[in-house]
């Protein structure tokens, strides 16, 4: 779906988004329902709620890896319809080929999109510089940090100049001192190619110092809550911000209405079945 677009028009839209499955049981469980959300061209969206509550389903849906049992859900104006190439995914695992060098890793999804070869490898090694990771390019993934291989998933992403990134609590793996650091990687990067970002993630300060707005869901079936405008200046820089008085009150307020629903789903978690 490549071509020109309104600037108005949202990059992301879930319209009333309902999504059903059938447990193994034969029972229908509800995972999101009247959903709605949007992200506007270069926006940086955080989704926070409680464990379970969907919100892997909601970043399903926009994919195209699974449709809505209701509503509908939009790329830049138009439906869903199957796996959009402009679309960059970051997992909670790395995504890396063990078996293949550092830039050979970087390099897969340009190759696979047809890029010519010496094109691919030379925009793999600014990308990998531009993580900080220049002098590793022959390396195996076994031989790096955590916080490395994250690095590696990041210039393995944004290589690929996508549009829209999604990202599945991506740094909930590493240490608190390396997950600062991959903070200020990320912004950096998303200020260059100023994708439109969904990034779904467990921890509120994380969510606040990265986002423009932060969704709160509810617990499942997950809807949503309540959307806060997160009006701290950019650039941001992650080791600081969470000691700012603005951000200490945006967090406060927002966890006052996060902890009501993951109560729920503590209370849900625990009930007998």
């Amino acid at each position: 779906m490549p071509g020109t677009h309104d600037a108005s028009t949202p990059a992301i839209e879930l319209v009333h988004a309902s999504r059903r499955f059938v447990t193994p049981d034969g029972k229908s469980m509800t995972a999101i329902r009247d959903f709605d959300m949007s992200v506007q061209d270069g926006e940086f969206v955080a989704v926070v709620g409680p464990t379970g509550c969907g919100k892997s389903t909601t970043l399903n849906l926009i994919t195209g890896l699974d449709r809505p049992s209701g509503g509908e859900v939009r790329l830049f104006g138009r439906p869903v319809a199957g796996i959009d190439a402009r679309i960059g995914f970051v997992f909670q695992t790395d995504a890396l080929f063990p078996w293949r060098s550092v830039i050979d890793n970087v390099v897969a999804g340009p190759l696979f999109r047809g890029r010519p070869k010496a094109e691919a490898y030379a925009a793999a090694r600014r990308w990998l510089a531009r993580v900080n990771l220049a002098g590793h390019e022959a390396k195996y993934p076994h031989q790096l940090s955590g916080g490395m291989r994250k690095r590696v998933s990041l210039a393995q992403t944004f290589i690929n100049e996508p549009r829209i990134l999604l990202m599945d609590e991506p740094f909930s793996a590493l240490d608190v001192q390396t997950r600062v650091l991959m903070h200020d990687a990320l912004l950096a990067l998303w200020s260059e190619v100023r994708a439109s970002v969904v990034f779904v993630t467990h921890d509120l300060e994380e969510a606040i110092t990265l986002a423009d707005r932060v969704y709160v869901l509810t617990a499942g079936p997950a809807t949503v809550k309540s959307v806060y405008r997160i009006d701290l200046a950019r650039p941001r820089i992650a080791a600081e911000i969470r000691y700012q008085r603005d951000f200490i009150e945006i967090s406060h307020t927002i966890w006052n209405d996060l902890r009501d629903e993951v109560m729920k789903g503590a209370a849900r978690s625990d009930a007998p079945a």
